[in-house]
């Protein structure tokens, strides 16, 4: 993700719409903030961020406006509790993705056939 943000990109990429901000209407504290920057980085990305810190400051101060929460409380988001796997499961479900499966590396590996010459 790139670190640079101007206003009108905040805009257009981060805004949360009315149907995202039921998801996030029911938490609280560092859940909310951290839930909804996950919510929306995966919008934008098509992924989770590796680390807590992938996350530009700019993002995470617009995102935290909205929400009216308070940008500091992302850094205490947990990044290794059931809550996080919860919050990503949520997320995925409500853009329409699940997790890969084994199978799914399976069908994805090409396949070789050896011919005699």
């Amino acid at each position: 993700m790139k670190r640079n943000w101007e206003l009108d990109e905040l805009i257009e990429h981060f805004t949360i719409l009315p149907n995202e901000m039921r998801l996030i209407e029911n938490k609280t504290g560092e859940t909310r903030i951290g839930f909804a920057v996950l919510l929306k980085f995966f919008q934008n990305e098509a992924r989770f961020p590796t680390h807590k810190y992938e996350v530009p400051k700019a993002v995470i101060a617009y995102i935290a406006k909205q929400i009216f929460s308070e940008p500091e409380l992302y850094v205490q988001y947990d990044w290794t509790g059931r809550s996080i796997t919860y919050h990503r499961t949520q997320i995925r479900e409500f853009f329409g993705f699940r997790e890969d499966t084994i199978e799914d590396g399976r069908m994805a590996m090409p396949t070789f056939s050896a011919s005699r010459s």
